[in-house]
């Protein structure tokens, strides 16, 4: 599993130009689901990405959780995070959870980041989405579990 973690003044998606998931301050999530992944590295990077102490306390240190400040998530699904580049010019994605695989761990993920206490607005598994952000900072950070990396 690969997340690209962007801490954000503001998100929406849109799909098909209606908006279907907006927040205000907090973290926009592009979620890539691995063939290899296991419902404990979903656990494992839920945690991780609400607990993340990259939000300014009052010395403007990265200091504080999403938790603490109340933030909200916009998670959108993204496969192409798998994209391995290594060889050639075209991205292979054979380390991409198949479809069906990815879509319920991308669901499973939204309601483990839900049962921890965040507000999770998402965008449409599988479609075309058109994504906006305020980026804070700009503060980004990629966060992995174990068994989703691609080795060498």
């Amino acid at each position: 599993m690969k997340v690209v973690v962007q801490r954000v003044r503001s998100a929406s998606v849109q799909v098909e130009g209606e908006v279907v998931g907006s927040i205000g301050r907090g973290l926009l999530l592009l979620v890539g689901i691995a063939e290899t992944d296991r419902h404990e590295d979903l656990d494992f990077v839920a945690k991780k990405c609400v607990e993340l102490r990259i939000f300014q306390d009052e010395e403007e240190k990265m200091n504080r959780s999403l938790l603490e400040v109340n933030g909200d998530i916009l998670s959108i699904s993204q496969f192409t995070l798998l994209g391995d580049t290594r060889k050639g010019r075209r991205p292979s994605f054979v380390h991409a959870a198949r479809p069906e695989k990815a879509e319920a761990f991308y669901h499973y993920f939204n309601e483990q980041l839900k049962a921890r206490g965040v507000r999770v607005e998402k965008g449409i598994f599988g479609a075309m989405m058109d994504v906006a952000l305020v980026n804070e900072g700009p503060v980004t950070i990629i966060v992995e579990s174990k068994s989703g990396r691609i080795e060498s």
